[in-house]
């Protein structure tokens, strides 16, 4: 044990929860910044609110079995952390993908938690998923093995107690199967028990593009204080997913110009501006890789080799999974000058990447911040099931329009307060903890 009550806090996480680096590093990013606040408010401290925030309400792990289109039995495993509601009903995505496991869900839930509070709605944190791969299989594959997810998830879900969203590997297809399991196992249309809905079923307009959205509106406001705009700035975009998709087409309708994607296969630089509407073809209808989009183009699509980083830009958007963004892809971007950096994935730039852009002077968003547009958007479709109503495109967007740049305003804010201006890491960190930790406090021992 040492004198620093944040050093042993961290040290008993990591002792509790070994093998998680992942859940490490989303903890030691919040105890880095929170020092100020507990200076100022010992009574944090005295509450136990940092351990207590540390440590996951409820953890499920289950067995999920289905049957391929081969009449072979499949096994995953499923999993949920629900982490925190001291703010509301536990809230986030469910994450289809080979790489799910207890530690990923946790550091998901973990983040989850502050970016719910920074939205100012009433949602706790959650997160879930299972260690299946969508990629290949069918439709009807894919429907068996969302109703066997949900016939053990229902019990632990609802609009009140937590509800499940999209992530990788589900989008509305996913949610509609997860949620005509649940309508037909507790014979209840509870629209407001999962979101990411299709809008003819209870859906909101602008929640697939809510992230992308919210996203490139973050970066717009954190160009803004420093008297500069999106407009006629060069972005590089890694992935091509819903995220990345339609940040992608925000940036566009901002005025910038994206020359770079990527998928899991690699990149393409298509130096003229990403041709949006083939990439929507090529990735959400036809499900492809990137090597189709670079053929119907005449680019050269990039195998996997080097960095998609290393594409000389002004804005960088990494969109693609954790720790994407290496020290080394850093000091590229600084070298070619890029002036900012917001995160469109869960903690896709590595601590050591974020010191050294944050040391150049490279405004950087946290995704706790700069990607808490699809769950904002995901309160609005809560709210609409709630009223039985339904918003116009332009109602919703100009509301998560307005959510984004009252977070962004709460984290300068914050920075101001108890950090360095125009540090958004600190400011994240610090309105998501207090936000928590004071209703936490409210509620007595929870």
């Amino acid at each position: 044990m040492t004198d620093d009550p944040l050093a042993n806090v961290f040290d008993d996480v990591v002792r509790r929860n070994p093998g998680e680096p992942e859940f490490h590093q989303a903890v030691s990013e919040v105890l880095t910044s929170i020092g100020p606040v507990l200076a100022k408010h010992p009574e944090l401290a005295r509450q136990r609110t940092i351990e207590r925030i540390c440590e996951p309400e409820r953890q499920i792990i289950f067995r999920v079995p289905w049957v391929d289109d081969r009449g072979e039995i499949r096994i995953n495993r499923g999993f949920r952390v629900e982490f925190n509601s001291a703010l509301g009903p536990y809230k986030g995505g469910l994450r289809f993908h080979p790489s799910v496991n207890s530690g990923i869900v946790k550091f998901l839930g973990f983040e989850q938690t502050f970016k719910n509070a920074l939205t100012g709605m009433p949602l706790g944190g959650g997160k879930g998923g299972a260690d299946f791969d969508p990629k290949g299989r069918s439709d009807d594959e894919i429907m068996r093995f969302c109703q066997s997810l949900m016939t053990e998830l229902y019990r632990h879900i609802g609009h009140y107690t937590d509800v499940p969203a999209g992530d990788i590997g589900v989008g509305t297809r996913e949610i509609g199967y997860l949620f005509g399991q649940y309508k037909r196992i507790t014979n209840r249309y509870e629209s407001g028990a999962l979101t990411g809905k299709g809008v003819d079923w209870g859906g909101a307009l602008v929640r697939t593009e809510a992230t992308g959205y919210g996203l490139a509106l973050f970066a717009q406001e954190m160009l803004r204080v420093r008297n500069e705009a999106l407009e006629g700035k060069t972005c590089v975009v890694s992935g091509s997913g819903n995220v990345a998709i339609y940040a992608i087409e925000k940036i566009h309708q901002l005025g910038g110009r994206v020359v770079a994607c990527s998928d899991s296969t690699g990149y393409v630089h298509d130096p003229e501006g990403i041709d949006l509407d083939l990439l929507k073809s090529v990735k959400l209808d036809q499900r492809a890789r990137m090597e189709l989009y670079a053929a119907e183009r005449g680019l050269v699509h990039a195998s996997n080799n080097g960095s998609i980083w290393e594409i000389p830009c002004d804005v960088a958007f990494p969109c693609a999974t954790q720790n994407e963004l290496t020290l080394a892809d850093a000091r590229v971007l600084v070298d070619n000058g890029v002036s900012a950096v917001a995160e469109g994935a869960n903690m896709p730039t590595s601590p050591d990447a974020i010191d050294l852009l944050m040391d150049a002077g490279v405004a950087f968003g946290p995704g706790k911040a700069a990607n808490a547009g699809g769950v904002a958007t995901s309160a609005l479709e809560m709210q609409q099931n709630a009223s039985r109503d339904a918003w116009s495109f332009e109602h919703t967007e100009a509301r998560l329009t307005a959510i984004m740049k009252s977070i962004h305003d709460t984290c300068y804010a914050a920075s101001e307060k108890y950090a360095k201006p125009g540090n958004y890491v600190a400011g994240a960190n610090i309105v998501g903890f207090l936000r928590v930790s004071r209703a936490m406090v409210a509620l007595g021992l929870i």
